[in-house]
């Protein structure tokens, strides 16, 4: 049994319910945000091991969201992050990681893809 959690902040229903589903398969622990405020509220309650970020969402954008998740003691300010967008031709892969993620999923979400990053984040820990 994998005890892992991953919190998704995702805005759209729809990625938040496939990316869940996925993951449950595969026994991970799933929590789920629709915007960066609500990521914020549930590391203050909940021990994640992973986050997945949408970077465009209401409230408190992905971006912002992780400069305040980076800014929270240790464990869960070095919590790894993932970025999920449709607009990375915008920022290189050097640019995420300057910016604190620790990798970049491009949307539409390749599942095995996804499912390899989080794998490969969450074995080094």
């Amino acid at each position: 049994m994998n005890s892992k959690s991953i919190l998704i902040g995702e805005d759209s229903s729809v990625i938040q319910n496939l990316v869940k589903r996925v993951f449950e398969l595969k026994n991970y622990r799933m929590l789920s945000a629709k915007n960066g405020q609500q990521v914020l509220d549930i590391l203050q309650k909940e021990e994640v091991d992973l986050i997945l970020l949408d970077l465009n969402m209401p409230i408190l954008d992905g971006i912002d969201c992780l400069k305040k998740i980076r800014q929270l003691p240790t464990p869960k300010g070095q919590v790894p992050v993932i970025a999920i967008t449709g607009n990375a031709p915008n920022y290189s892969e050097e640019e995420f990681k300057a910016l604190g993620f620790q990798d970049v999923v491009l949307k539409p979400i390749n599942f095995d893809t996804l499912f390899q990053k989080v794998e490969s984040l969450l074995n080094q820990k």
